[in-house]
Order: C-alpha cells, then sequence, then structure tokens
C-alpha cells in the first residue's frame, strides 16, 4: 500500500508532466505545494499540516517562483511582429511610378500590392527596389531601399 507521502508525491509528478501542456507555471505551482506536503507526510505530520504544506507551498510558488519563471521564459523568446507590423523594413518593387504630387504610386511588398506614398516627397520611379518604413491607413510609406554592395 502507498503511504501518504508516496500518493502527494504521485499527484506532484502528475502535475509537472501537464504543465508542459500550459504556458503558465500554474499547474507546476501545484506540483511545488504537493511536494511540500509529500515532504509534511513523510516527517510524519498529520493530514491537518500536509494540507496545511500544501497551501503554503503553493502560495509560495505561485507569487515567488511563477513571475521569476515567467519573466525568464518570456525574456527569451524574441518578440514575432505580424499583420501589418511585419511589412516594415521589407525590401519591395515599385509597380506604379510614386509621385506624391500626382497622389499615385504603387508597390508589391510580399507579393501584395499597395498604394505607396514616399516618406520624403519624392519620387520613384517604376522597378526601383524600396523599403517599407510605415503604415498610414492602406497606405505604405517607402524610401528607397539601400543599394546592396
Amino acid at each position: 500500500m502507498l503511504s501518504a507521502w508516496h500518493l502527494w508525491m504521485i499527484l506532484a509528478i502528475i502535475l509537472f508532466i501537464a504543465e508542459i501542456f500550459t504556458p503558465a507555471f500554474v499547474l507546476a505551482s501545484f506540483g511545488i505545494g504537493c511536494m511540500a506536503s509529500s515532504l509534511a507526510a513523510g516527517l510524519g505530520l498529520g493530514l491537518k499540516m500536509q494540507i496545511l504544506g500544501f497551501i503554503a507551498g503553493t502560495l509560495v510558488a505561485f507569487f515567488t517562483v511563477r513571475p521569476l519563471f515567467t519573466r525568464y521564459c518570456y525574456k527569451a523568446s524574441p518578440h514575432t511582429r505580424t499583420n501589418l507590423d511585419a511589412l516594415i523594413g521589407t525590401i519591395g518593387r515599385v509597380t506604379e511610378t510614386i509621385d506624391d504630387a500626382g497622389g499615385s504610386g504603387r508597390v508589391t511588398v510580399g507579393g501584395d500590392d499597395w498604394k505607396a506614398v514616399a516618406a520624403n516627397g519624392e519620387t520613384i520611379e517604376m522597378n526601383a527596389r524600396v523599403e517599407v518604413i510605415g503604415i498610414e491607413g492602406v497606405k505604405v510609406i517607402v524610401r528607397r531601399a539601400p543599394t546592396s554592395k
């Protein structure tokens, strides 16, 4: 027959395994509480002390270890730009001359066709390489792309 400390430790292991599938470090906090209860049971303390150990261990883990763990994990992961933010810095090609005086101009960026405005008001000829430096409504703001060396 399994003793109480075995049961607490098995529950802790199950919670740690389940934590693999969640990103919040909540189940692991409960797992640490179970380990504290396992220690209390191993020392021969009663059920009330085991439950108190579970509560104390969980709270300590949740309010101290969890913030440190999440800060460390999320700091290491790079910020991924998505949607329109991902366009900024990309290179495109002018498909219709960009002439801010005439209000016309189009570019192709990443296979998509966009209305374009030159950042400094200059005229950019057709087939020129441009870099997207911003987005304003449904228009991209571009400048001539630096020439490759």
